[in-house]
């Protein structure tokens, strides 16, 4: 038999699709940097960067050998720690035409944005340090497992058949799922409905969002890991599912409220891209528009349902991500057809309504592992640490009690009317009082 052989087009495009995802990352701070106040800018953005960095070191040192290593139905091996035996020559398993270690970095940039999803459920309170403490640790309990399960060789999920061709499972439904139960053990923002909480820059939003479509084209197509027709197919299915959802979004909004906003068509777009991640390999480009626009049905009515709860998932993170992901996930067991992947499997409507079964049955599975896992690492990382900030802290800002920095500093005493700073354990409130001739500082008690 002879050795499997390197394909410089297929070998190129990893790599470039490797790029694209890892763009991603910024994408995403800037999408969530752009909704949240001024004060919680800077510590938004940093949550996203810094996952890139401890979720990457994780992945060589072990996350990559637990997520694909030979192991078990449930978990890898450590076989691959560090990186060990992941070189130049192909895994004919994962990738047959690619270097292995290309392979090993193109799903590294799958696992740093997943976690750093999580973070915008838990925006403006959560302790910088403890959030770095989870991203570790859920990587390696519920990330690395989760992928092992559907991609990974010996996985029960793909030994079952079960079609996530780049992550609605394994990367949406477990962030979106993860997120609800972080926003609910952490808790609601003290000033939320108590004054106005509205994007403090809507454009890096939308730059956001364009980012993101535009390295969701590696995402999704860069997971036929080939330059060939499923390449292609994946990349038609992802942009018009998103332009689908786009499309809906607007319509939605104009329904409701007569304006459609720039924010809602941000949010459509994602909310497209993400229902189309699990089928982009496996549906037609007809199929593709259905998902998008039935993704953004379900998610609009899901952030409508969410706004009439006490749940402060700051960024609808579980409304965009996890019921997109859902939907998209179940969608793939209907609309998938060999006729588009012959890797693939037929969906109900090819006349195979068992995939729809195997597809709810990785949802449930991951729906249940991620919350449960999720509220324990919670639950121990605040053993070890607070997991939020002082209430001083928050009121004036996480930039600068987590980061000592500020997004936006004018240096002038006048620039601050309307403003609150946070000076050790008080809160200084300005605005009325330096106009009087005065300050006055109010003690808050620590959280």
């Amino acid at each position: 038999m002879s050795a499997p052989s390197i394909s410089a087009g297929d070998t190129a495009w990893v790599l470039l699709s490797t790029a694209l995802v890892m763009l991603m990352v910024p994408g995403l701070a800037l999408f969530y940097g752009g909704l949240v106040r001024s004060k919680a800018s800077l510590n938004t953005f940093m949550m996203s960067v810094a996952a890139l960095g401890v979720v990457t070191i994780q992945w060589v040192l072990l996350g990559y050998s637990l997520s694909f290593g030979r192991g078990g139905s449930l978990i890898g091996g450590l076989g691959w720690w560090g990186l060990a035996g992941v070189g130049g020559a192909p895994n004919e398993g994962y990738a047959a035409t690619v270097p292995h270690l290309a392979f090993a970095a193109f799903q590294a940039m799958f696992a740093a944005i997943t976690v750093a999803l999580i973070s915008g459920a838990v925006v403006e309170r959560i302790r910088f340090r403890a959030y770095l403490a989870f991203a570790v640790l859920w990587t390696t309990l519920v990330y690395d497992p989760l992928a092992h399960w559907v991609w990974g060789e010996g996985g029960w999920l793909r030994a079952l058949g079960a079609l996530d061709f780049a992550g609605g499972t394994v990367v949406h439904v477990s962030a979106g799922t993860s997120a609800l139960v972080a926003a609910l053990v952490i808790g609601r923002r003290h000033d939320l409905r108590r004054q106005p909480v509205v994007p403090h820059n809507v454009p890096f939003t939308l730059l956001g969002a364009g980012l993101l479509w535009f390295g969701w084209f590696g995402f999704n197509a860069g997971s036929a890991l080939a330059a060939n027709e499923v390449a292609v197919s994946a990349l038609v299915a992802t942009h018009v599912a998103a332009a689908a959802a786009l499309s809906a979004w607007m319509l939605l909004d104009l329904a409701r409220t007569g304006r459609p906003t720039a924010v809602g068509a941000a949010t459509g777009a994602v909310v497209g891209l993400v229902a189309i991640t699990p089928a982009a390999g496996f549906v037609s480009p007809l199929s593709a528009i259905a998902i998008g626009a039935l993704g953004a049905l379900a998610s609009y009515a899901a952030i409508q349902l969410r706004a009439r709860t006490p749940v402060d998932d700051a960024l609808d993170v579980f409304a965009c991500h996890g019921v997109a992901g859902i939907a998209g996930a179940l969608l793939t067991g209907v609309f998938a057809s060999k006729a588009v992947n012959p890797a693939g499997a037929d969906g109900l409507l090819a006349g195979n309504p068992a995939q729809l079964g195997v597809q709810a049955l990785a949802v449930l599975a991951t729906i249940l592992v991620s919350g449960a896992l999720t509220a324990g690492i919670l639950g121990l990382v605040g053993v070890a640490m607070p997991l939020r900030v002082p209430l001083g802290d928050e009121i004036a800002g996480v930039d600068v009690s987590e980061h000592g920095e500020e997004a936006y500093y004018g240096g002038d005493v006048g620039e601050l009317a309307g403003r609150r700073i946070a000076l050790s354990g008080s809160v200084l409130l300005p605005s009325n009082e330096i106009a009087a001739g005065g300050a006055t500082a109010v003690q808050v008690p620590a959280a």
